[in-house]
């Protein structure tokens, strides 16, 4: 009935408590709405690898609520360029395995430089970011420590109950799976049966390690250490990035692996830094010296993704995927996280329109909350999915062989124009045409007789100002 809003606001149970499942909640408490997170490790807790944001995702950030933004500044997130005579960012892609320069063995061809615009990227330690984002939210409505089994509907209202692994139940009007990779909410959606539950090996496994800025720049050089840069070669390659107000850097070896992943269950297992010395041990004498200030004992990372079996869609009824779980891509372009927050700006902006319904029209709130996420699917899913296959894409190459045959370096430096323009709809996204393409499909969507003939004091633009391009 109209006037549903001011009575009980919309609850939302939002599984996952990642980036994106805080940053989402933080939103969606700024628009009324009722949100409880549901976490199933016992503590929220990251590994201390870094992440990196674009300035359009940031600016998505300040637009659901300005405090995400400054949680991951007082993160100690840094601008991943660091020149006093450009302010601009830039990604730069730099030849780490051959020696061009005869009697320079360490001198390094930069292959390719692509301005980012003005604090384009920031990276960030991701445990550093998680603890300043739990500060934004009230306490009370997290619960840890709660691994979902199942979702049942529940009543005449179509409420959803959460059933959880420890024997307890939970009610709501939706859910929101932000569970990442291994979404329990996707597999529960598509069937355990379905390839398009569960991620799939990319036959890449990934090491990280952070290592402190004077280690570095001894390796690199003062300006190669405090800069981002992505050194490519034949079948693997490896990315750093300051982090932490600059005081180290943290760095990624990515390596081509053919064999299979032993338990798609488990994607970490013990490495060695030997491991990443077998592989590189030809490769520049910058990279060596870096890798030997890694930990002798690292963790080898599978790098899942849902290329192979992509999500038909993002929702059923008052259920509906984001982030990892939507759309779990390998990390070659650095904006998984990117995307995610751009899924969540969405989702802000759809419970503004379902707020406005309930107080105007006689909608219930699952046919609300559904007809958003429809929205939500037709907005999204095109974009996450595209992500996936280019992130996928600029590894290959990354990754290809070329790079290791003198003979073949133009045909292999021939890649960079297409690299440009896949990084171009990550970096240029337009997120304000985004929320104008919600607003107007939530409202073509909706039944005739429950059209308002005056919407346009609901929307986010009006809500919260729109966030300009500097």
């Amino acid at each position: 009935m109209p006037g549903a809003t001011q009575e009980s606001p919309v609850e939302i149970a939002i599984v996952g408590g990642g980036v994106i499942g805080l940053s989402l909640a933080a939103g969606l408490i700024k628009q009324n709405v009722k949100v409880k997170i549901y976490e199933q490790a016992k503590s929220f807790r990251e590994i201390g690898a870094g992440m990196a944001f674009t300035a359009n995702a940031i600016r998505c950030m300040s637009l659901m609520n300005p405090d995400i933004a400054s949680a991951l500044r007082s993160g100690g997130s840094v601008a991943t360029s660091l020149d006093k005579n450009d302010p601009n960012d830039y990604l730069r892609w730099i030849d780490g395995y051959n020696k061009r320069r005869k009697g320079e063995p360490s001198y390094q061809e930069m292959l390719y430089k692509l301005d980012a615009g003005y604090r384009g990227f920031e990276g960030t330690r991701r445990d550093h970011f998680l603890e300043a984002l739990v500060k934004v939210i009230p306490q009370d409505i997290v619960e840890l420590n709660k691994r979902l089994d199942n979702i049942e509907e529940k009543g005449f209202e179509g409420r959803l109950q959460l059933n959880f692994a420890d024997g307890t139940s939970a009610k709501a009007d939706a859910v929101i799976g932000c569970d990442g990779i291994k979404s329990r909410v996707r597999e529960l959606m598509f069937g355990e049966d379905n390839p398009a539950s569960y991620p799939h090996y990319t036959h890449k496994v990934a090491y990280r390690a952070l290592v402190p800025m004077d280690k570095a720049i001894q390796a690199l050089g003062e300006y190669k250490a405090r800069n981002q840069h992505n050194h490519v070669g034949p079948n693997a390659h490896l990315i750093h990035y300051p982090v932490a107000k600059q005081t180290m850097i943290n760095a990624t070896v990515f390596m081509s692996d053919p064999n299979e992943w032993p338990d798609d269950k488990v994607m970490v297992a013990p490495g060695t830094r030997k491991d990443i010395e077998a592989v590189f041990a030809d490769w520049n004498p910058c990279l060596t010296s870096l890798i030997q200030y890694f930990p002798e004992k690292l963790e080898k990372w599978a790098v899942f993704d849902t290329w192979d079996y992509p999500a038909p869609y993002f929702n059923k009824g008052s259920i509906c995927l984001a982030g990892d779980a939507a759309h779990a891509s390998s990390p070659h372009h650095g904006a998984g996280a990117c995307c995610g927050i751009e899924d969540a700006l969405c989702l802000c902006t759809l419970m503004i329109e379902v707020n406005a319904t309930l107080r105007d029209t006689s909608m219930t709130k699952r046919e609300a909350l559904s007809l958003a996420f429809e929205v939500f699917n037709a907005v999204r899913r095109t974009r996450g999915q595209w992500l996936v296959n280019s992130s996928r894409r600029v590894c290959d190459f990354f990754h290809q062989p070329e790079w290791g045959d003198e003979s073949t370096w133009i045909k292999a430096e021939t890649c960079f124009e297409e690299i440009k323009d896949r990084y171009y709809k990550i970096l240029h996204f337009d997120y304000n045409a985004m929320i104008q393409q919600t607003i107007e499909e939530y409202a073509k969507r909706q039944p005739v007789s429950e059209l308002v003939a005056q919407r346009g004091t609901n929307s986010l633009a009006t809500v919260i100002p729109a966030v300009v391009a500097n």
